[in-house]
């Protein structure tokens, strides 16, 4: 392979690797945008792209890991640049998942909360010998079923 050929491979290698961060980037802050605003459905719509643009991006990483020293003597510059989106994708991927790690644990604390209310409800409300009210017998509670499809 002559020089110029491999360089070129590199930096097609290299941009199309940059283009996959930067589209799956751009992809997760809408997705975090959607979440925050409450739009879950939206959101989860866009599960099958970004699954796809992550496969593709895992790819692209095992072609740069197997031309990586051609490609660090070849650009250099492309190399570094690539390190910088690289980055700015962990940033984004961080914030992507305490979004979503927020999300999760909002929507189970409003489960467990309607969970135990109802488990109130069913139950009879009696006092103990203390005069107090007894908690909720959990034989008596009734089973919540939740639907995961958004």
């Amino acid at each position: 392979m002559s020089p110029t050929n491999n360089a070129g491979t590199a930096e097609q290698t290299i941009d199309t690797l940059t283009s996959l961060m930067e589209r799956l980037r751009g992809l997760l802050e809408q997705e975090a945008t959607l979440v925050r605003a409450g739009r879950l459905r939206d959101a989860a719509a866009l599960g099958a792209t970004k699954a796809t643009l992550a496969g593709e991006l895992a790819a692209g990483g095992e072609r740069v890991k197997a031309i990586a020293k051609s490609v660090l003597q070849s650009v250099p510059e492309r190399c570094a640049v690539l390190k910088s989106t690289q980055e700015e994708l962990r940033a984004v991927l961080q914030r992507n998942m305490i979004v979503l790690a927020t999300a999760h644990a909002v929507s189970e604390g409003i489960v467990r909360r309607l969970s135990g209310d109802l488990a109130k409800k069913a139950s009879p409300q009696v006092y103990g010998a203390s005069g107090r009210p007894v908690a909720p017998n959990p034989k008596y509670g009734r089973p919540l079923a939740v639907s995961r499809t958004l």
